[in-house]
């Protein structure tokens, strides 16, 4: 459970920082990367020790790192994905208001 623990606040800590060193970070909420890694890591967790990795000797650092790997990219998919959507949608909303 200390390994789960720990990827909680590393996975929360990565997507505080994918927000914080993101140029369109006003397309989304503070919480939008640190939930989804948060979330993702955990998952990745719980597979990893449902799978048995994390009691086998020799593999014991993956439900370690996996996890942690996993909540960072997926914090940062989200942030590149929404951040050039939305600012896509508030161009064309800026365009059509602009027209009237």
């Amino acid at each position: 459970m200390l390994s789960l623990a720990i990827v909680v606040l590393v996975t929360a800590a990565a997507g505080f920082i994918v927000w914080a060193n993101d140029r369109r970070h006003t397309k989304y909420g503070i919480l939008l990367p640190a939930g989804t890694a948060t979330a993702v890591g955990m998952l990745a967790w719980i597979i990893c020790i449902w799978a048995g990795l994390g009691y086998q000797p020799g593999l014991t650092w993956i439900p370690w790192v996996l996890p942690m790997v996993a909540g960072t990219a997926a914090a940062l998919a989200v942030a590149v994905y929404l951040g050039r959507a939305r600012a896509r949608q508030d161009t064309q909303r800026l365009t059509a208001a602009l027209k009237i």
